[in-house]
């Protein structure tokens, strides 16, 4: 593998490798690797290619449109506060949109006493949509065609942890007991170890120069997120249990700290985790990532992470993958890849409260039941195995809870359902590790399903059970 930073003139560098026989990552010039394949015409080399978090996209704002430059000496404040009982929400996101369709408007980020400047041109202003997105603790905001003036408070609704959000009503009640005898290998941004309502069995760090047995959240928060929603241990008033809380759950970290020197995140760093959770025996492998793409590097497949992927099916190990989100755009890798279990995002109104961010990734067709709906930001296609439910997600986070969508959400709820019912077939589990073992696990997922009335490109089998 090439990496894209390698300084002019290097000669061809070993940086980091899977075994002493297998994958390496390597540094070179272009010069030195075309030496490099003319010396040995049968080696592969490919090129180093970046992963993300598979979240739902915030609305991003473009320039702001002349008159409010023009103005933007004048502001107006806002504070955001507590609706429980008044108090400031510090470092929540405010964008405030005057043409929304054109990305047009400001933004900003509460202070401690939770004030916010707007530079909008006036005391007073009308906006076609106004966004507030808090750190944690809260639901976010929504507000369309709405009115701000200097002094407006903006109120967001706690979260409550005991709430029927769509995990909850997708998977009803579990035990403590739901998914015992099944190992469980998160790739992702890290898990938090201190987490009152996480339990974990180990994991390993796979960024080079990081403490390979620091597997803990790196600051992101999405891996602990993820974790939660297979296997939290909490209890209600003040915790959660996820969808299978008995599993032997492992963290395997694939981005570097944040704002450290290695932001991580590459097809080597995914695939050394995958064959690293294999090593470890891992059942299932969640991947709640998708491949960072633009203009001028759009998805392809990554034959990176396809022969990683292959090898652990071929040991016995089911990888269940993230759809992405490019409302409604083609599956992105590796869910593309054929032996993944690519999973889209799913909702139902009432699951979240009203005047919140998911109220804008409802969208149709609706399904059978008229109150579920695939996400506005989730992708489709024929590649998609499976569906669950990924809009307004409360999880473990560090410190708490916090709400995500996205098909980050919707991926670990399927290796939830997947743990669950693995849980209750020791045949399965004793079985040789091998390519009829991951498929067993597979059938087993498959003939779970609910059919909801999507067509196939929307939720594939259906949603497991």
């Amino acid at each position: 593998m090439v990496s894209p930073r390698t300084p002019a003139g290097a000669s061809v560098q070993v940086v980091d490798s899977i075994h002493e026989d297998g994958m390496k990552l390597i540094d070179g010039t272009p010069e030195a690797i075309m030496a490099l394949r003319a010396a040995q015409p049968g080696l592969r080399v490919v090129p180093v290619v970046f992963y993300r978090p598979a979240l739902a996209a915030r609305p991003t704002l473009a320039v702001a449109p002349r008159a409010l430059a023009a103005a933007a000496g004048t502001k107006l404040t806002v504070r955001v506060v507590s609706a429980k009982d008044g108090s400031p929400v510090a470092g929540a996101d405010v964008l405030a949109y005057t043409n929304f369709a054109a990305r047009a408007g400001v933004e900003g980020t509460t202070k401690k006493n939770g004030e916010v400047a707007l530079a909008l041109g006036g005391s007073s202003k009308k906006l076609e949509r106004l966004y507030v997105y808090p750190e944690a603790g809260f639901w976010s905001l929504l507000s369309k065609r709405v009115t701000v003036s200097n002094g407006s408070t903006l109120s967001l609704k706690p979260l409550d942890v005991t709430l029927v959000d769509g995990v909850r009503f997708f998977a009803g009640a579990s035990t403590l007991q739901d998914g015992d005898g099944v190992t469980v290998g998160v790739v992702d941004t890290g898990v938090d170890t201190g987490h009152p309502d996480l339990r974990l069995s180990g994991g390993f760090n796979v960024i080079k120069g990081e403490d390979p047995g620091d597997f803990g959240d790196n600051g992101e928060h999405h891996g602990t997120h993820v974790a939660g929603i297979i296997a939290a241990r909490g209890s209600a008033p003040k915790g959660r249990l996820g969808i299978a809380p008995g599993v032997s759950l492992r963290s395997y970290r694939v981005f570097g700290k944040k704002g450290g020197k290695s932001p991580g995140g590459t097809n080597f760093d995914v695939a050394k985790a995958i064959d690293r959770a294999v090593a470890d025996g891992c059942d299932l492998i969640n991947i709640s990532l998708e491949m960072l793409t633009d203009a001028e590097n759009p998805a392809t497949p990554d034959s990176v992470i396809r022969d990683a992927i292959a090898a652990a099916r071929s040991a016995g190990v089911l990888v269940i993958v993230a759809a992405g989100n490019q409302d409604r755009g083609p599956v992105s890798f590796p869910a593309a890849d054929e032996r993944s279990v690519a999973v889209s995002a799913l909702g139902r109104k009432g699951t979240f409260p009203t005047g919140t961010s998911e109220s804008g990734d409802v969208a149709g067709p609706f399904g059978k039941d008229k109150k579920n709906f695939i996400a506005a930001f989730s992708n489709i296609g024929r590649a998609i195995d499976l569906t669950g439910p990924g809009v307004g997600i409360i999880s473990t986070v560090p410190g708490g809870y916090g709400v995500e969508s996205g098909t980050s959400m919707a991926c670990p709820a399927v290796t939830g359902f997947a743990a669950r019912i693995l849980g209750r077939l020791p045949d399965i589990r004793k079985q040789a590790r091998n390519q009829e073992r991951s498929d067993a696990i597979a059938q087993a997922l498959f003939a779970s399903v609910r059919d909801l009335g999507f067509k196939p490109e929307f939720e594939g089998h259906g949603l497991p059970s």
